[in-house]
């Protein structure tokens, strides 16, 4: 029979610190972006990662897949989103099937007008409290944690 592994004094300080200070920094930072833009988190991924994409569209199943989220999640999200009149869902020429979403005008000036106080707040409350070397130390965890997880190069 196998010994089970326990976490040690120092392993399980570092894992429930991670876990309290990432819901923590996560709700701070979702507050401050629903106070300084009226976006939720949701809608600041939906568009940021439009944003990045060639021409700010893409393919329904390919945004959904980038953002983790389930294509029915999306999909609602995204009516919710159209009727505020920050994306389109079109079809897709290609496929009759698949869809394409694309952000509009006022979607394009809604990310760029959230982006700096966005940024600012995950400054303030996370990446200015860290030195240069902890933020490197941080950077090659993460990206093994990822690459294990098989989420090298995921955006969040």
């Amino acid at each position: 029979m196998d010994e089970k592994r326990w976490l040690n004094d120092a392993e399980y300080r570092a894992w429930i610190g991670y876990r309290r200070m990432r819901g923590r920094l996560d709700l701070r930072i979702a507050r401050d972006l629903q106070e300084d833009s009226g976006l939720s988190e949701a809608d600041y991924d939906v568009l940021s990662n439009l944003g990045d994409a060639e021409r700010h569209r893409a393919r329904l199943s390919d945004l959904a897949a980038r953002m983790l989220w389930s294509k029915s999640r999306l999909s609602h999200h995204i009516t919710r989103m159209q009727a505020r009149g920050l994306v389109v869902k079109e079809e897709c020429a290609d496929d009759g099937r698949g869809a394409v979403v694309a952000l509009t005008e006022k979607g394009l000036r809604a990310i760029e007008e959230a982006a700096p106080a966005h940024v600012e707040s995950v400054r303030r409350n996370f990446i200015d409290l860290l030195t240069e070397g902890e933020i490197a130390t941080l950077s090659t965890i993460t990206e093994r944690v990822l690459a294990r997880l098989g989420g090298a190069g995921s955006e969040g």
